[in-house]
């Protein structure tokens, strides 16, 4: 009976929509050997209730190069395999009933112009002419996408299969996978049970496109998928005499959305405090199944949604509707390579977003699959993302219940996730917090990001006009450029590469020179063969077989994996030490005169000159110190073992306390930083940025021996620059700046901020962003006139090429 091969290229395992797809664009690709195996029948978990919504905007540039594909896909794939998909573009609003809200999706319409996508802000009258069945009682404004649709996601899903199984690939349905083998960081192939009979199947990789079970199939491979499955709700009327197509519409402040499908109307939810599900396992005869009815956790929602589409009060309900989705730790979908193996990859996790994302996840990761290397930048999504620990359960638990609502809450700027907080804490935690620390949360780290002054409330209260954080960022930022300043910077990844051949393969690994004398630190990047930006780190040599990198605290497990698979014959030893030492940053004018009250070594320029590092007494205690800075001041990074770490930061403060010394966030890092035209990794620079057009070829040395990414770093020297970074300063000090709003050169669109902060000494926001510079000089590019558009209003821009505050580094280097 079995139809099972006895080997494969490549298995992959779930039926959803994302598996198909995987299968789909790999046979596309022209793989041969492509077996999907399905438990039950293709659709069969959370694609077959999926309410089909396909929207093509979403947060990133590549993120809505991905929707806008899987748009363009679906609206094909009926004509190539017969299969009816039911994709229509009906186009979709979406309305705000706050001023906030407003802006929020002003500012999302701005950035769509950026990324190419049609957008239209319409007003209430107007949401009433493509909506007369709407109740516009304070709605405040609204955008219209015309090329948004939505489509049927089972028959998708058939179609991608149809479609993969014409080129070759095998499908096979009620087969499950029970067991992976493998063999070191390998897996080697598949146990399945069809019925009663069993067998194994030989693999080259797998991919886990599990949905729900993602997390289970994740752990028989050896690898941290972390999500978790929440009820979702939905109702679906009877028919409606005279309804007629409509656009999809989304009244995110009602944490409700709407469809006309056949005649009738589906309502759906995604409420701010979720129900997650199947905290003992997924049952394993789970197969097209609903969940029980909870009509009282629906009803608020619909209770709004009869005040909002009245005629939803005389339509009965012919089915109310609950069933399983997954749901990820920040709600973004896993792709990618798993860090933990090496021919394990990932698809899932879709967060209710699965049918508008399967055309370009699959089409992603078949690229990736098949040339070794990311298409292009994929960090929003890429598994390496997720830390360890968030394979947790109770972790997963607590936070599936706010991701669901996420998706439809107002998504201000620097908000924080309210659940499952404190897991990883620094050695000053408590430190800072009872000198009124307001803490936000990355990678799990708990983080002081400013200071409350006595008697103001130590929380965040949101906003996208100034929050109540502005003036202690501004007065945190001001003692950093004019006295001095400390912050904890202790979630800094820390990875110690040491052995014999530790300079030999960070030479080949990385793009700076790392001959150097112990002591010496350099800034650097580890380039992909394609000259992008795969890590942005510093490196110190602490003797001669060892070596400390240090990376961004969210990108330390994916520095680390990008290492291991690069070590090739190299004898060297990798090991993760991020939580064995506290690191707190002392920066300003008057970081010398702090330090050497605390300790007696020399911290002049003949002994300790920018870029270097020495052990150090403080205190009772002993340190390491590497003068560097991500502020553009005079400072140091003070390294201390975390058991001494509380001693260390109390010599510091009580010392610091005859200077005024303040204590800082990491808002206040953000705004020095981007003053100094300091590129921010997984913003300014991505593995698709090439270092040079990224404005550091300073930190590439070339003239070494061999290195991944020198021959594009020459051919790009070569054939010249396509794109430029470019620091910009709105000359209106009022507005702010985020991300992604459109940068305008002598009235035309030509590219996106990539980063925004305030620049509290330079009086006005700041942007970073590439503009396209084929054949031009510098001059050239600066010649125009330029203008950011914030909120799809044109504010003037100053542009430059260097950095805005103190170009030449003078104070850096005192």
């Amino acid at each position: 009976m079995a139809n099972v091969p006895s080997h494969a290229r490549v298995v992959i395992i779930g039926g959803g929509v994302i598996g198909c797809s995987v299968a789909y664009h790999l046979s596309k690709l022209g793989w041969k050997d492509v077996v999907l195996l399905e438990r039950k029948q293709l659709t069969s978990g959370t694609t077959w209730h999926a309410a089909g919504l396909i929207a093509q905007l979403r947060a990133t540039k590549n993120m809505t190069k991905l929707a806008k594909y899987s748009q363009e896909l679906y609206g094909s794939l009926e004509e190539e395999t017969g299969v009816a998909t039911g994709f229509k573009r009906c186009g979709s609003i979406t309305v705000a009933l706050t001023e906030e809200r407003r802006e929020e999706i002003y500012r999302q319409a701005a950035m769509a112009r950026a990324f190419g996508v049609e957008v239209e802000e319409i007003s209430p009258q107007e949401v009433l002419k493509r909506y007369e069945h709407l109740n516009i009682d304070g709605v405040k404004g609204a955008v219209y996408l015309d090329k948004d649709g939505q489509g049927d996601p089972a028959n998708i899903a058939l179609a991608l299969a149809k479609g993969a199984r014409q080129r070759g690939a095998k499908v096979i349905e009620q087969t499950a996978v029970t067991s992976i083998a493998k063999e070191g960081r390998r897996v080697t192939g598949v146990d399945w049970q069809q019925g009663d009979e069993t067998g194994h199947i030989k693999a080259d990789m797998i991919v886990n496109c599990g949905g729900m079970w993602g997390h289970e199939v994740g752990k028989m491979a050896g690898t941290n998928v972390p999500l978790h499955a929440c009820e979702h709700f939905y109702i679906v009327t009877e028919a409606i005499s005279g309804l007629s197509q409509l656009p999809v519409l989304r009244v995110p402040d009602e944490c409700a959305y709407y469809k006309e499908d056949a005649g009738k109307m589906l309502l759906g939810a995604f409420e701010p405090n979720a129900k997650p599900w199947a905290m003992d396992g997924i049952p394993k005869d789970f197969e097209f199944d609903q969940l029980p009815e909870d009509f009282d956790h629906f009803e608020p929602i619909l209770e709004a949604a009869v005040e909002r589409m009245p005629m939803l009060a005389e339509a009965g309900i012919h089915t109310f509707f609950n069933g399983p989705e997954s749901f990820t730790p920040d709600d973004a979908y896993h792709l990618g390579l798993a860090p933990e193996m090496d021919n394990v990859w990932v698809a899932a996790g879709f967060n209710s977003i699965g049918i508008q994302s399967a055309g370009g996840a699959g089409m992603a990761l078949s690229q990736w699959m098949d040339e070794g290397e990311k298409p292009f930048d994929l960090g929003d999504v890429d598994i390496n993302r997720m830390q360890p620990f968030q394979g947790n359960k109770t972790y997963l638990f607590e936070r599936s219940k706010e991701t669901l609502g996420l998706l439809y809450a107002d998504h201000f700027p620097y908000r924080q996730k309210a659940t499952a907080r404190g897991i990883r804490r620094t050695p000053f935690h408590n430190h800072l917090q009872e000198r009124g620390a307001v803490m936000g949360e990355l990678a799990g780290w708990e983080r002081a990001n400013w200071f409350a002054r006595d008697g103001q409330e130590a929380e965040y209260q949101y906003s996208w006009k100034r929050q109540n954080f502005f003036d202690n960022v501004r007065d945190e930022h001001m003692a950093v450029r004019q006295n001095v300043g400390m912050y904890d910077m202790s979630s800094f990844g820390k990875i110690r590469v040491e052995g014999r051949d530790a300079e030999a393969y960070l030479n080949y690994i990385g793009g700076g020179d790392y001959s150097v004398p112990v002591g010496k630190i350099v800034y650097t990047q580890f380039l992909n063969r394609r000259g992008g930006i795969e890590a942005d780190v510093t490196v110190t040599r602490l003797s001669e077989h060892a070596y400390l990198v240090v990376t961004p605290a969210a990108t330390r497990l994916a520095d680390e994996t990008w290492m291991r698979r690069n070590i090739g014959g190299f004898n060297v030893v990798i090991t993760d030490v991020t939580a064995g030492e506290g690191v707190l940053a002392v920066m300003g004018p008057k970081s010398r005169e702090l330090l050497q009250k605390v300790s007696p070594n020399d911290f002049s320029n003949d002994v300790n000159p920018f870029g270097t590092a020495q052990e150090i007494e403080i205190g009772m205690g002993l340190a390491r110190v590497h003068r560097v800075t991500y502020v553009g001041e005079l400072g140091w990074e003070v390294y201390v073992s975390a058991d001494q770490a509380g001693h260390v930061f109390e010599t510091l403060a009580e010392a610091g306390a005859d200077l005024d010394m303040r204590l800082c966030g990491m808002h206040m890092m953000d705004s020095c930083r981007i003053e100094k035209g300091f590129r921010h990794f997984g913003h300014d620079i991505t593995s698709e940025d090439h270092v040079l057009e990224a404005g550091l070829g300073f930190a590439v040395k070339t003239a070494k021996a061999d290195f991944i990414g020198r021959q594009a770093v020459l051919d790009k020297k070569e054939a010249g620059l396509d794109m430029r970074m470019v620091q910009f300063k709105l000359t209106d000090p009022e507005p702010l700046l985020y991300h992604n709003e459109p940068i305008l050169r002598d009235g035309e669109i030509v590219g996106y901020l990539t980063s925004g902060s305030y620049g509290h000494h330079l009086g006005g926001a700041i942007g970073l962003g590439y503009v396209p510079c084929k054949g031009e000089e510098p001059a050239d590019v600066l010649a125009s006139t330029y203008e950011i558009d914030v909120m799809g209003t044109r504010v003037k821009a100053e542009a430059s090429l260097k950095p805005m505050y103190d170009p030449t580094s003078e104070r850096v280097k005192v």
